[in-house]
């Protein structure tokens, strides 16, 4: 008996594959016209699509902590000179981690925005601001988009009419126009950070439609990070070495007024012996000395701030640097075409069983009213 089941089980199961071997073939039509549609507009797609080219590099930060040669080697020249290189310790780091989120950070983003770029058919330099508000023509699928998901946008733009934007006094509150966001927005697509945590290096890569144009916008941006970088490590030690500088300076300009007075005072009394001279000129001799004296340790100090500044600054060695690329990186026309073909072979099977499964339903539907009228 089971085995009688188990052929008749498997000879539904060739009937349901004949009958849907059969539903496909009766509806090839459909698959085929779908096909050669989607085929057409993704053959239409990659012909319109800009070309792009993307220029990286690649670096490894590395952190002046612990044992660095800078004091390694300067130990014991600055021990001769009575500075302790041992007490002196690192500043505040930035792990890799938060390099993303300084490239995504505003005042990167509108600093990188001002990057000189070499555009075929320019005299000179122009700002990426420049090129993309000015020169840079929309393409056709800019417009297709623009007017198609965008259209509710540019509805509402078009009511709203052009607002003047009127910029905030403060200088403690950072703000952007609309442009500006846009700029932001294209940046934010073209510019990209990758970390790789377990090798340890960071590759920093940009996308423009002219190949130098990329290769200077990457080379800016590793630029703009290294100094933000710089500038965050170093800053405690910079402070303190400015502070240092001020004192010293005062304390120099000090120095040197007791010295002129102490000798101006020994000038005029070199027949002098009277207990008066000499308590006034021990007096001078002693604000001198404690006046130098604060002067030589600041002296010392100045030194020592001097190595922790060159101590802090990281260092990134590149790994691979910025070169200008030969190929372009986008579009890649073949894979574009075979993956909307595939779509609308996709989309074709699945409409023709879809109207199949939907054709079935309403078979159904009726039959279950004519057989509901009948009993009544």
């Amino acid at each position: 008996m089971t085995e009688n089941n188990n052929i008749q089980t498997q000879a539904d199961d060739e009937i349901d594959l004949i009958q849907l071997a059969k539903t496909l073939w009766e509806g090839r039509k459909t698959v085929i016209k779908t096909t050669l549609i989607f085929m057409l507009l993704g053959l239409f797609i990659a012909i319109c699509s800009p070309k792009e080219y993307t220029a990286s590099t690649t670096m490894i930060p590395q952190s002046a902590e612990g044992g660095s040669k800078l004091g390694g080697s300067l130990g014991g020249l600055a021990a001769m000179a009575g500075i302790n290189l041992g007490s002196m310790g690192g500043g505040s780091t930035i792990p890799p981690t938060l390099y993303p989120k300084i490239v995504n950070s505003i005042p990167f983003q509108k600093e990188l925005m001002k990057t000189p770029l070499s555009i075929e058919g320019q005299t000179g330099y122009v700002t990426f601001t420049h090129y993309y508000e000015d020169i840079k023509s929309p393409g056709i699928l800019d417009y297709l988009k623009e007017y198609t998901i965008g259209l509710p946008k540019v509805i509402i733009k078009a009511i709203r009419g052009k607002k003047i934007e009127k910029k905030n006094e403060s200088n403690d509150i950072l703000t952007i126009t609309r442009k500006e966001k846009g700029l932001i927005n294209v940046l934010n697509d073209q510019l990209s950070l990758d970390l790789n945590d377990k090798e340890g290096y960071i590759t920093l890569s940009a996308r423009m439609p002219e190949p130098k144009a990329a290769a200077e916008l990457v080379k800016n941006a590793q630029k703009l990070l290294q100094d933000a970088i710089t500038d965050f490590k170093i800053q405690k030690a910079k402070d303190e070495l400015a502070f240092v500088e001020e004192r010293y300076a005062e304390k120099e300009k000090e120095a040197s007024a007791a010295q002129q007075i102490l000798a101006t005072f020994r000038d005029r009394n070199k027949n002098v012996s009277t207990a008066t001279a000499k308590t006034e000129q021990e007096r001078l001799t002693a604000e001198y000395n404690l006046v130098y004296g604060v002067y030589s340790e600041l002296a010392k100090k100045l030194e020592t701030q001097k190595i922790q500044v060159k101590e802090d600054t990281p260092v990134f060695t590149v790994v691979e640097p910025v070169s200008v690329p030969i190929d372009k990186s986008s579009p890649n026309r073949p894979i574009i075409l075979i993956i909307w073909t595939l779509l609308g072979g996709v989309i074709g099977v699945g409409m023709v069983f879809g109207r199949e499964f939907l054709g079935s339903i309403k078979e159904q539907w009726n039959t279950k009213s004519d057989s509901d009228n009948v009993e009544i």
